[in-house]
């Protein structure tokens, strides 16, 4: 897994640590580093990519609500709305090709979701990736 990848994971986790019980960033990721070991490249890139999903959490949900029909944000999984934050919130940023971040979001689907969640989020996060302005 590239550090990258890892970075991602590690963000998904905070973004659903503060899902479940919203702190101040810096508070969890002090909290969350205790227990989780990576190199500090990996831990920089995590926590810019949790901060910047927490900082936007707002604009993020209404995205995911726009885009997933039938669906009340709050009524999706936890790890779904971590996943897709993370996911909206890169799709939103030009460093990371659009194609990485889907197949990124679809694999922590997989890994730490249930079964019907992949397909679901690579809809969700298509949608939005086609309406963002200069869609890639």
């Amino acid at each position: 897994m590239s550090l990258r990848s890892k970075s991602r994971e590690f963000a998904m986790q905070m973004l659903f640590q503060w899902d479940m019980s919203p702190a101040e960033p810096s508070r969890l990721e002090e909290l969350f580093w205790r227990e989780a070991k990576a190199a500090p490249n990996t831990r920089k890139f995590a926590n810019e990519l949790f901060e910047g999903a927490v900082k936007e959490a707002k604009e993020l949900d209404e995205l995911i609500g726009k885009h997933a029909e039938n669906w009340r944000i709050e009524r999706l999984a936890a790890i779904d709305r971590a996943i897709l934050r993370l996911a909206i919130y890169e799709l939103r940023r030009p460093e990371t090709p659009p194609k990485v971040v889907l197949n990124e979001a679809i694999e922590m689907a997989k890994k730490f979701s249930g079964e019907e969640s992949a397909p679901f989020i690579n809809g969700i996060l298509d949608a939005v990736r086609k309406a963002l302005p200069g869609a890639r």
